[in-house]
C-alpha cells in the first residue's frame, strides 16, 4: 500500500529540487550553440518529453543579449522539450506517461530511455551480481568464525581489518588499485577501460571468459572491500544473539556437538536477517555503490549513464531511471519482507493481539 505514495513522494522531491537547481538543458545547448556555431543541434532530433524542470522562468533573461535568431532557437527548444509549460503541468504529464510505460527520448543521446537502460544494464548487473555474491561468500563464513571465537585474537585483528575496509571509500580504494596495479606508478597488470578488450568477438569462449575476469577484477575488488564490513558484523551479532538463547543450552546439555548446535539449530535462526536482507543489499550495491566505480574505470553501465545525464541535464534519462529503479527497489523491499516468512514461519504480518 505504501509503494505508490512513496514512489510519488520521491519523484516530487527530486522534481522540485531539479526544477529550482541552476542550469538546465537549454543553458547547456545554448552554450554549445554559441561555442560550436550550432553543431550541437544535430544531436537534438525529437524529444517532446517535457520532463524535468531546471529551466527557471528567467531563462530568457539569461540570454537577453542574444540575437533574435538565438531567441527563436531558445523558444523552439523550450516548446520541443515541453519546458514552456508550468512545472506542475510538466510533472503530471511526466507521471502520466510513466504510468503508461512511456519514458521518453533522451535529449542528448537521441534514443529512447528504455533502450539506453537496456544497453547499460548488463554492465551494472554484472558488477552488482558478482559483488553481492562475493560479499556474502566472505561475510557469512567470517561472521560465523568471529562469533564462535568472540574476544579471541582472530576476532580482534579481523575486526581491525573490517574497520579499515569500511573506513576507506570504494572509489578511493579504486584509485589506489589503479595506482598500484593498473599502470599508475608501479605495476601494469590490469586494464582500465571496459569489460572486454577490443576484438573480443574473434576470441574463443575461454579467452573471452578470461578477458572478462581480467577486466572486472579491480572494479569488483573495489566494491567488495567496502561492502562486506556491515554484513560481517551483522552475521556475527546474529549468531552471538542466538548462541545465548535457551534452546542452544538445551541442545548442548543433550550432548550435541558444537558443529551440530551451530549448523543444526543456530544457523537457520541467525541467518534470517542476513538472507532476508539480500534484495535490499543487491539494490544498494547495484544502483549506488557502482556509480563512481563505473566512472573511474570507464565502464559503460547505469552509473556512467546517470553521471553523463546529470552533467548534460538530460531530464528524460534522469527522471526515467529514477522512476524505474525506485519502483524496483520498493518491489524488492516487498520481496525481502516475504522472504522473512518463508525462512521463519513464526513471522507473519497478520495483526497481533
Amino acid at each position: 500500500m505504501l509503494v505508490v505514495p512513496t514512489l510519488v513522494g520521491i519523484m516530487v522531491i527530486n522534481f522540485v529540487v531539479i526544477n529550482y537547481a541552476p542550469g538546465g538543458p537549454l543553458d547547456r545547448i545554448m552554450s554549445d550553440l554559441r561555442g560550436i556555431e550550432g553543431g550541437v543541434m544535430s544531436e537534438l532530433r525529437g524529444g517532446d518529453d517535457g520532463v524535468g524542470g531546471g529551466e527557471h522562468s528567467d531563462v530568457g533573461e539569461r540570454f537577453g543579449d542574444s540575437s533574435d535568431e538565438e531567441r527563436e532557437i531558445l523558444e523552439s527548444l523550450k516548446e520541443q522539450f515541453g519546458l514552456d509549460k508550468p512545472p506542475l503541468t510538466r510533472f503530471f504529464l511526466m507521471m502520466g506517461r510513466y504510468a503508461m510505460g512511456d519514458f521518453g527520448t533522451s535529449y542528448f543521446f537521441d534514443r529512447p530511455v528504455l533502450l539506453l537502460i537496456a544497453d547499460k544494464l548488463p554492465v551494472s548487473l554484472s558488477l552488482g551480481l558478482w559483488t553481492t555474491l562475493l560479499v556474502y561468500m566472505i561475510s557469512i563464513p567470517l561472521g560465523i568464525m568471529k562469533a564462535v571465537r568472540d574476544g579471541s585474537r582472530f576476532d580482534v585483528w579481523t575486526s581491525t581489518l573490517i574497520i579499515v575496509g569500511y573506513a576507506i571509500p570504494s572509489f578511493l580504494f579504486a584509485v589506489m588499485l589503479i595506482i598500484f596495479f593498473a599502470g599508475g606508478r608501479f605495476l601494469d597488470w590490469f586494464p582500465l577501460r571496459g569489460l572486454l578488450s577490443v576484438g573480443w568477438e574473434d576470441l574463443p569462449w575461454y579467452e573471452v571468459l578470461w578477458d572478462y575476469v581480467w577486466h572486472v577484477t579491480l572494479p569488483i575488488v573495489s566494491m567488495v572491500v567496502g561492502g562486506f564490513a556491515t554484513l560481517t558484523m551483522l552475521t556475527k551479532n546474529s549468531f552471538l544473539d542466538e548462541l545465548g538463547k535457551q534452546y542452544v543450552k538445551t541442545a548442548q546439555a543433550k550432548g550435541l556437538g558444537e558443529r551440530g548446535v551451530l549448523y543444526g539449530h543456530v544457523f537457520r535462526n541467525a541467518m534470517l536477517v542476513v538472507v532476508a536482507g539480500f534484495p535490499s543489499a543487491f539494490v544498494g550495491i547495484l544502483f549506488t555503490s557502482s556509480v563512481l566505480i563505473e566512472v573511474i574505470f570507464s565502464l559503460d553501465g547505469l552509473g556512467l549513464l546517470g553521471f553523463e545525464a546529470t552533467i548534460n541535464r538530460d531530464y528524460p534519462v534522469m527522471f526515467g531511471t529514477l522512476y524505474i529503479f525506485t519502483l524496483l527497489g520498493l518491489f524488492l523491499g516487498i520481496v525481502g519482507d516475504v522472504m522473512y516468512t518463508l525462512i521463519d514461519p513464526r513471522i507473519h504480518f497478520e495483526g497481533q493481539r
